[in-house]
This record gives C-alpha cells, sequence and structure tokens, in this order.
C-alpha cells in the first residue's frame, strides 16, 4: 500500500527544498545525544510546533526502527489501527513501513487491526516523517492511531510493544504524538499540563491516565502516551526529560487562547 502525503503544504511545506530548509532550522546540535527509550513530540502545524519537534528528535540517538503512536482525529477506522505494509510518500520521498515488526505486534497484541483507513487523512504520525526522514534517511516504521482510552487495552499494547522490542536484537524508538492543552490561556494551559508532564516525567502510565481525566487536561495523545509509558516502564525506564514546553502564542502573538506543546524524552 502507498500512502499519499495527506497535509503537505498545509502542516508544512509541499516543496522539497523548503521543507528540507524548515527542519534544519529547527535542528539543534547538543553535545551528546540522549538514549532515549521513548519521546513525546507535538503535531501542529511546523510554524507552531515544529521547533519542539525538531529539538527533541535531533537531541536523542535515533535508531533505525521507529514505532509511532498518536490520536485518531478522523473518527475512522479501526480503534488501534495499524499501518498496512508499504510505504509512506513525503515531498522528501519514501517512507517503508517495517513489515515484520508489524507481524510481531498484531502476534502480541489482538486488539491491533491492520486499517488504511484510519490512517489516510491523520496528521498526527504524516507529521512526524519529515523530520525522520532528514535525520535518520534509512529507518522503517510501524505506524499506530489509536482511538480507544480504555486503560486495559492501552496496558496490553503496551505490554505487547515492551515484548515485541524486547525480542529484537536493534533498538527501537517508541514516538507518542501528542498537542497539551487546547484554546486556554498560556498561563492556565501550562498550570494544567504541569499534572501531566509531571507524570510523564515520572514514568507513571496510570497516573497520567487518571490525572489527565480528572483534571479534564484536552492533551489529545494521551492516550498513546500512556501506552508508551507502559512499554517503557516494562523495558526499565527511569525517568524523563522535558527537553522544551511552548504554545502557539509563540507564533501567533495570542496567549489568551493557545495550543500547548511538549516535547519529552524517556530514558
Amino acid at each position: 500500500m502507498k500512502r499519499e502525503a495527506a497535509v503537505e503544504g498545509r502542516f508544512y511545506p509541499d516543496d522539497p527544498d523548503e521543507l528540507r530548509e524548515t527542519i534544519a532550522s529547527f535542528i539543534c546540535k547538543p553535545e551528546v545525544l540522549l538514549d532515549a527509550k521513548a519521546v513525546v513530540v507535538p503535531h501542529a502545524g511546523y510554524i507552531y510546533s515544529g521547533a519542539v519537534t525538531g529539538e527533541v528528535f535531533s537531541s536523542v540517538r535515533l535508531p533505525r526502527r521507529i514505532i509511532l503512536l498518536g490520536p485518531n482525529h478522523s473518527g475512522r477506522g479501526s480503534s488501534l489501527a495499524l499501518a498496512p505494509a508499504g510505504t509512506w510518500e513525503t515531498p522528501l520521498g519514501t517512507a517503508a513501513i517495517d513489515a515484520a515488526m508489524n507481524r510481531k505486534l498484531m502476534a502480541e497484541c489482538p486488539e491491533l487491526e491492520e486499517d488504511a483507513a484510519a490512517h489516510r487523512y491523520e496528521h498526527s504520525l504524516e507529521v512526524q516523517i519529515p523530520f525522520l526522514q532528514m535525520l535518520q534517511p534509512a529507518f522503517t516504521f510501524c505506524a499506530i492511531c489509536i482511538r480507544q482510552i480504555n486503560f486495559s487495552i492501552l496496558e496490553e499494547l503496551g505490554h505487547a510493544m515492551a515484548r515485541v522490542i524486547g525480542s529484537l536484537k536493534e533498538p527501537v524508538l517508541l514516538v507518542a504524538s501528542s498537542d497539551m492543552t487546547h484554546y486556554e490561556s498560556k498561563e492556565d494551559a501550562a498550570r494544567q499540563d504541569q499534572f501531566a508532564i509531571d507524570r510523564i516525567l515520572a514514568v507513571d502510565p496510570a497516573g497520567l491516565y487518571r490525572v489527565v481525566l480528572d483534571k479534564d487536561i484536552t492533551m489529545c495523545g494521551f492516550a498513546p502516551a500512556v501506552a508508551v509509558l507502559i512499554a517503557c516502564r516494562d523495558a526499565g525506564a527511569a525517568s524523563g526529560h522535558l527537553i522544551r514546553y511552548t504554545n502557539s502564542g509563540e507564533a501567533s502573538g495570542d496567549y489568551e487562547r493557545v495550543v500547548a506543546y511538549a516535547g519529552i524524552a524517556v530514558v
């Protein structure tokens, strides 16, 4: 299956040279790369959140195998939708689905279904691909689109991912795609988001799940983050590192109704 880009020219430039230049402007050069088990990155248009995504991906050692998890904004497809084998197109070329890892994931987690419909118009995973193409051109990936907040199912998925990763000789990076609080003031968003960020930094999936629901935090990708944290905890992750936190007001000038963005590495 070939998935064509759905949001090029809107969330990120559709001209290859402009896209390369844009991503290059977001890349940092840390003295030491983090050996991360997972990252949390945002998925807004690059003008708003690209700097956070770029700083996170260029701050960690990127392996050649990636599992991307993001929320389902369209409502299409199955509740745990795995992108079928094939390629995804961006202005920078093609990125290949890791068919072998797909098979392992489905064997370990029966709730997963290969489903192209959930991914066809979903931007939360697509916007990560050009960064990975720039920084780790040899990568292959699995993509999971989640329309599900049942904790036991997210827990099953997290444990399954940990088992799959543990069975492989090569490292695998988990990527949870999520924006943080939506359409509140800068101050209110930061106050709400700190509750969620604290639980991610503590590698506490159940705590993140509870605090998002109890405090009504509008973190759109909290379910992917919960599943990723469960896998990280199984793999012995000790802590998270907040790399950057910001909001859309930095680009728009409107600080009364922001969307907030956090970039986090879990090691």
